[in-house]
């Protein structure tokens, strides 16, 4: 495999606080659905805001008694928009003072991306430039957040499994802007069909990384990703399809006041077998919550409802 570099960058991997998008208007997103084999059809409806609302506000919960600082946010009551749940797709934080936004594939999405969050944020975080990719979207050219993207942040490595909602000339730019290095691979699930985001396959923490190298069909590209990961001195749990199909990979560590935090879903937590739940409680408090509706009808899960605040304090 080629040699990963080493570009330690003083930036923790996990961060202490998060951004949440509390969903005003949440339902399946007839948009998604061709990209997104996670996600179920269904018509809109008032339960289901509800019960998407209540599982936010669970998770929520879970973390601040866990030590982690959350800023939850109310949606947006303008115009319905079904997946502004998943704040980490448009935004991302970063430990210099960088917030990046990112060019969407759906229309629907890139009106989730709200100036009023971050001027909020920036009231209690330093943020020192700006990083608008969004122009891309008018080239065709498409990169989610930290859902195209898994970074090892101390290393300044970037995963990314491509996809229409993961392009190339997308993650060369970030490359170019952030001075990451890429390693780019193709990723699909049991059927064949291309997965739409880097974070449903695989999650990096400080010490461990979970990965479903059994999603990565080329056997050199599958190589490179796990002995990338490896080199970084990670402990790796290999998942299974079904465990992927659990949301098992899209897990997020934090760190809470008593020590880390590793945050996922009931559904992923109660997929793992007994030994990759003694792993990974050993690099974290398992902090699970229930956020079924979520998981169905937006195919995704806890990681994708938390974008993690890196910027520093503001003076």
């Amino acid at each position: 495999m080629p040699d990963l570099p080493d570009r330690r960058s003083g930036e923790a991997q996990a961060a202490a606080a998060v951004l949440m998008v509390r969903p005003e208007h949440f339902a399946s997103n007839p948009e998604t659905l061709e990209t997104n084999r996670f996600q179920a059809a269904a018509a809109p409806s008032a339960a289901a805001t509800d019960a998407a609302r209540r599982e936010h506000d669970g998770l929520a919960v879970r973390l601040a008694a866990a030590g982690v600082r959350v800023h939850a946010f109310r949606g947006w009551r303008a115009e319905p928009l079904p997946d502004e749940v998943f704040p980490n797709n448009w935004v991302s934080l970063h430990a210099d003072g960088t917030v990046v936004l990112y060019p969407m594939l759906a229309p629907s999405r890139r009106r989730e991306r709200r100036r009023e969050l971050l001027e909020a944020l920036a009231e209690r975080y330093r943020v020192t430039r700006v990083v608008d990719l969004t122009a891309l979207e008018e080239r065709g050219e498409h990169l989610e957040g930290t859902g195209s993207l898994v970074l090892d942040r101390p290393r300044r490595v970037a995963y990314a499994a491509l996809s229409p909602r993961t392009t190339p000339g997308a993650l060369a730019a970030f490359a170019a802007e952030m001075g990451y290095e890429v390693v780019a691979f193709r990723a699909a699930d049991r059927a064949g069909v291309p997965i739409y985001h880097t974070n449903v396959l695989m999650a990096l923490g400080t010490r461990f990384a979970v990965v479903c190298s059994a999603a990565i069909p080329d056997a050199t590209e599958r190589q490179t990703v796990v002995e990338g990961l490896q080199a970084s001195g990670r402990i790796v749990v290999d998942l299974s399809f079904a465990q992927l199909e659990s949301f098992a990979g899209n897990l997020l560590e934090l760190r809470g006041r008593a020590g880390p935090v590793i945050a996922l879903s009931a559904r992923a937590l109660a997929s793992l077998a007994p030994g990759q739940r003694t792993t990974l409680a050993a690099h974290g408090r398992l902090v699970a919550a229930d956020i079924a509706t979520i998981e169905r009808l937006g195919g995704g899960s806890v990681r994708c409802t938390l974008a993690e605040i890196h910027l520093p304090d503001a003076p």
